[in-house]
């Protein structure tokens, strides 16, 4: 169910009260309101929502359990238990832009085939928020959230090239992609390697906006659009949610949306090798040595490492510049899932102080990131006996981390980079978010480059 944020609070919205657990006394609720959310077994646990009569039998307000009150984006649940109508918060929130965007966010529904979107719930604008920002998160994360949720008959690499273009004629930023065999004459041969065998061309797109003396921010997205595994084949059951495999890629866009909506004082660069890994006469094999952008030869000890092959090309390419940040996102590897879940990803760095501060930003607007170490001894699994590096490990352990290593050989000369192992993917319905494609590490790292930078 859509909400819409109303700037002023209209005269006819009716309140709704948090409500932590066993908290009814402590409400300023009349007698008959307690009476009427003992009466049906409401005592403000998390996530209920507990609508009130009048004495005619209309709405009067509304009743919204927080538990033990620990997350802000709980209330995102409202967008879909309200009825239809206007509505206002009837107390002060500890952090009303985060209230306000889980509200947005939780009324997300995706509509392109067919679902339909419901009413519309009207909610004023919590006192203290700012509209402007949290609808610039919101706009970032839906088109994520879109581009993620669309199948690859409907979104490989020439329709997310198609959508890139769209996003930069919105906020006048410059675009140039290098297609098909002209990877191999502008030296990116491990892009073309991995996205030769699809019918749809494998591309890089290369997105500029900003002054170009302000302050670098490049952002790298693995856009690899769907994933067979090449010649080493997933199984049925893993293919079944490949097509967020350019989750990097949509979140990148996301979080380049918000920063050109908000102006911010950078000059940003977006770099997505786009590519479908499919299979092929003229697929890479495993067993073949591909040569990288920056001269370092790979040996593929297995072509569904391909995600970390392509990033490479793009990573040293956006090396050369030495922006003052370089932020690559990317459905790497099951193994961070392994260890840390779905909804948890990690981030490598070996910058401490962007360290702090990204760990800092996550705490701070409820956008969970960990850090994970790029454990030098780790280094030696990908060695290889014929090549300078190879694309996987033998034993099969620390995947994640050993990915991370990976990229790190192709990032020499910019101290303040960051990779990031996301799901891009709700495995379960959350209070602000369905269960479909989701926007992870946005937010945090829209906190960071403005403070930064804005």
């Amino acid at each position: 169910m859509p909400v819409e944020l109303i700037d002023q609070k209209p005269e006819s919205a009716l309140p709704v009260c948090l409500v932590g657990r066993d908290g009814l006394d402590g409400t300023d609720l009349p007698p008959s309101a307690v009476a009427w959310a003992r009466a049906n077994g409401f005592s403000g646990e998390a996530g209920r929502t507990l609508v009130l009569p009048g004495e005619d039998g209309a709405l009067a307000g509304a009743l919204f359990g927080i538990g033990d009150g620990e997350s802000q984006l709980a209330v995102g649940a409202l967008a879909r238990s309200l009825p239809e109508g206007e509505w206002h918060f009837a107390q002060d929130l500890p952090a009303p832009d985060l209230a306000a965007l889980a509200l947005v966010l939780g009324g997300y529904v995706f509509t392109r085939y067919g679902r339909k979107p419901g009413k519309t719930v009207r909610f004023a604008l919590p006192s203290g928020a700012d509209g402007a920002h949290v609808r610039r998160i919101a706009e970032g994360i839906f088109l994520t959230r879109d581009l993620v949720n669309t199948p690859t008959s409907d979104m490989g690499p020439v329709e997310l090239e198609e959508a890139a273009r769209t996003l930069a004629a919105v906020h006048g930023a410059d675009i140039s992609v290098i297609h098909g065999d002209d990877l191999l004459a502008r030296n990116f041969p491990m892009i073309h390697a991995v996205g030769r065998a699809s019918t749809g061309a494998p591309r890089l797109i290369d997105m500029t906006w900003g002054p170009s003396d302000a302050p670098k921010v490049t952002l790298v997205g693995k856009g690899v659009c769907f994933d067979t595994g090449g010649l080493d084949i997933k199984p049925s059951s893993g293919m079944l949610l490949m097509k967020k495999d350019m989750g990097g890629a949509a979140n990148v866009l996301g979080l380049a949306s918000v920063i050109m909506a908000a102006k911010l004082n950078v000059r940003l660069r977006v770099l997505i090798p786009a590519v479908e890994n499919s299979i092929a006469g003229n697929a890479f094999r495993p067993g073949d040595v591909l040569r990288s952008r920056k001269g370092i030869t790979v040996e593929i000890g297995n072509t569904d490492a391909e995600g970390r092959l392509v990033l490479a090309d793009a990573l040293a390419l956006a090396d050369e510049e030495r922006p003052a940040l370089l932020m690559d996102m990317a459905t790497l590897t099951g193994a961070a899932r392994v260890a840390l879940g779905p909804d948890l990803p990690p981030f490598y760095t070996g910058d401490e102080p962007l360290a702090a501060d990204l760990a800092a930003a996550s705490l701070a607007v409820e956008d969970p990131l960990w850090r994970m170490p790029l454990w030098r001894p780790y280094d030696a699994k990908l060695s290889s006996k014929i090549a300078d590096i190879n694309n996987v490990t033998t034993d099969g352990f620390a995947g994640s981390i050993t990915a991370a290593l990976f990229l790190k050989r192709f990032v020499e000369k910019t101290p303040g980079w960051a990779h990031f192992d996301i799901f891009a993917w709700n495995p379960n319905d959350r209070p602000h978010g369905l269960t479909g494609g989701e926007a992870q590490g946005v937010r945090a790292l829209e906190r960071i480059i403005s403070t930064r930078f804005g």
